[in-house]
């Protein structure tokens, strides 16, 4: 008589050890260095650890983070962008010279703003597309011609490189009301910007996760080719993404706006590679199809603690720029190593 032999394993449907489920996420690199950090900080500065300074951090944090949400879901794509600092200076000076020059409300200049700054993402996706080539090209292209833009039609509207302040123009208050208020929390004042920031991280991640256009997202960035052939809208889905980094610069430069009440048509010029290296630092990869909104987010928040830890640390700031430079190297390793171990279970 046959004995009966119990099924065998496959180690194919394994959940995995706590290691592998969390080491094989995009974020996991990006947690270990801010930990990290946080404790490196929290030893060298203790002032850092204080309700104040956390709130002074988590607003640095948010003007990085907002813009780095669509940047991460961009690069997820398989697309960056090299205008999106100059795309921020961009949108205030749309709505505020608009303001200026035809005294309008305030709130028209912000919807004027928000309609310029989708029409560059629209712009951009739509060369990709037509072009056929390179984001970095088209991009870079839009960089120089934004740049000029902003410092040739600011200077020929008012006869110096600032916008005039909007701060005596009707509805500006409200405005500032929604885009560079505080709000009083556990005895501080945060910006309302981290809040922003948290809102586009819990929107992005549904979408990465929960959506079918997260799903194009992702096999638009890791294989165009197969994606079309199944029937994925690659060419929408890029262009959606562009117009998508135009809202987070948008939402950012209307902050800039109101807070300062005018804007430096010079400004944002080195900004984009704050956005790219915190979602790079956060798990995104620049060849596309693979990330996540929550790393970029975390890649942010490094940022954000690196800028104030070094002044609470009372170092030198010159060394903040190699400091970020050696975050990025270190990150990126780290993410790759751990991803490789997590791959074989943590056992090599």
């Amino acid at each position: 008589m046959a004995t009966a032999t119990a099924p065998k394993f496959d180690e194919r449907v394994a959940s995995g050890n706590l290691f592998t489920r969390f080491f094989s996420k995009p974020e996991a690199g990006a947690t270990a260095a801010a930990l990290l950090l946080v404790v490196m900080f929290a030893v060298v500065a203790p002032q850092f650890t204080q309700p104040d300074s956390i709130a002074t951090i988590l607003y640095g944090a948010s003007t990085v983070g907002i813009m780095t949400v669509g940047v991460s879901l961009l690069m997820i794509g398989g697309e960056f962008d090299l205008s999106t600092g100059v795309g921020v200076i961009f949108a205030a000076l749309s709505s505020s010279l608009f303001i200026y020059s035809y005294g309008t409300n305030v709130w028209i200049g912000v919807i004027v703003g928000l309609c310029t700054s989708l029409l560059l993402g629209f712009v951009n996706g739509w060369l990709l597309i037509k072009t056929k080539l390179s984001s970095f090209i088209v991009t870079l292209a839009t960089f120089f011609m934004i740049t000029g833009l902003n410092l040739g039609v600011t200077r020929a509207i008012t006869g110096s490189v600032a916008a005039p302040s909007i701060e005596k123009w009707p509805g500006f208050e409200s405005a500032a009301a929604v885009f560079a208020s505080d709000i009083p929390l556990f005895g501080v004042r945060i910006k309302i910007t981290v809040f922003y920031w948290i809102l586009l991280v819990i929107i992005g991640t549904w979408i990465l996760r929960r959506t079918r256009l997260g799903n194009w997202i992702f096999a638009a960035g890791g294989a165009p080719d197969a994606a079309r052939a199944v029937g994925v809208p690659v060419a929408k889905t890029k262009i959606g993404l562009y117009m998508g980094v135009s809202f987070c610069a948008w939402l950012l430069g209307m902050h800039q706006l109101f807070a300062f009440k005018t804007v430096q048509s010079g400004e944002g010029i080195g900004n984009e590679f704050l956005y790219i290296v915190a979602a790079v630092v956060g798990g995104c990869l620049l060849t596309g199809g693979y990330g996540s909104a929550i790393g970029g987010a975390i890649g942010a928040l490094i940022y954000g603690m690196a800028l104030k830890g070094v002044v609470y640390a009372e170092w030198s700031p010159d060394w903040l720029k190699f400091f970020l430079g050696a975050m990025l190297l270190g990150a990126t390793v780290l993410n790759f190593w751990l991803q490789r171990r997590a791959a074989t279970g943590g056992k090599k």
